[in-house]
């Protein structure tokens, strides 16, 4: 199968005009994938300018680039129009320094986060490390909502280190500075027994908010409304109110506000909304909020003049 001349000009022209450029599915605020999540939750966190394609809502283009970089996956990171991988490779070279020299970024911090593991969950780690064959290591990633998950892995020396108790912890450079400061324990509930991990840096959860009170906040300018809705479905039924909209060109404007500033993320029926809240949680933000229902709900019990479609 050959690349039609058309598309292969399309995505030249996309990677003429921007230095750096991520096929994805979905967007930075809505990825559609986890390995597209990853792959733009690492250039965000780097502060880059980068264009984003999303490959679910162009079908040339996503079978286009699989044959443009002879590629077969989604995402694809192009710098500088060369090809530099998927999200493994994006998440290797942010690790061991070569996506900063490619960006032309500093050097990144490598410092170790500050770590405390109480006595008996390192008694409860020990056990659990006792047969682990040599050259694996007990890594912890902690992704953009605070979420940590433990994997024991290959050690491969670009890793950053902490050590309590006589236990090293290994971190990739995204997930070390959201650990710092972090606490692991081992805790015994109706729930079970396992290791719990408290982090300081985690902002407070999303938290669902009824349209009658978004709408009492909104009216008393406390509260900040984002429609994520494509603008398809924004034009059969406009938000009837003061409000921001989610799409490439808002994202960075609205990532960079206040993080106290209270943000209610809005979609049809509420789904696609969390999903742009806890990325914005993720970016930081501590008063956030997801519309119960969305615009629909709306229409019902707020504003019926607001077509329900």
């Amino acid at each position: 199968m050959s690349l039609d001349t058309t598309t292969r000009e399309r995505i030249d022209a996309l990677l003429t005009d921007n230095r750096v450029v991520l096929f994805m599915k979905g967007e930075p605020g809505a990825p559609r994938c986890g390995f597209s999540a990853k792959a733009s939750g690492i250039l965000s966190s780097l502060g880059v300018e980068y264009a984003h394609v999303d490959v679910l809502s162009d079908g040339e283009i996503r079978e286009g680039i699989k044959l443009y970089g002879s590629w077969p996956t989604i995402p694809q990171l192009y710098i500088d129009r060369e090809l530099v991988g998927g999200s493994d490779i994006i998440e290797q070279m942010l690790n061991d320094g070569q996506l900063h020299e490619v960006l032309g970024l500093q050097a990144p911090d490598r410092t170790p986060p500050a770590i405390t593991i109480t006595e008996t969950a390192a008694e409860a780690i020990n056990r659990a490390m006792a047969e682990v064959e040599p050259g694996m290591g007990l890594h912890l990633g902690v992704d953009p909502n605070f979420n940590a998950q433990f994997q024991l892995a290959p050690v491969t020396g670009s890793e950053i280190v902490s050590e309590a108790e006589g236990i090293r912890i290994h971190f990739d450079l995204v997930s070390a500075p959201r650990a710092n400061g972090i606490e692991i324990d081992w805790v015994e509930d109706v729930g079970g027994a396992g290791l719990r991990i408290r982090n300081p840096n985690a902002p407070p959860p999303v938290q669902p908010i009824q349209v009658e009170d978004a709408k009492a906040k909104l009216d008393a300018g406390e509260l900040v409304v984002v429609d994520v809705r494509p603008a398809e479905d924004r034009r059969q039924a406009a938000f009837p109110g003061p409000h921001e909209v989610l799409d490439e060109d808002s994202h960075d404007r609205l990532a960079a506000l206040d993080k106290q500033q209270p943000l209610a993320f809005l979609c049809h029926h509420g789904i696609s909304s969390r999903r742009a809240a806890e990325h914005f949680r993720g970016l930081g933000f501590r008063n956030v909020f997801n519309v119960e229902g969305g615009i629909d709900a709306w229409a019902q019990r707020v504003d019926t003049t607001v077509p329900r479609y």
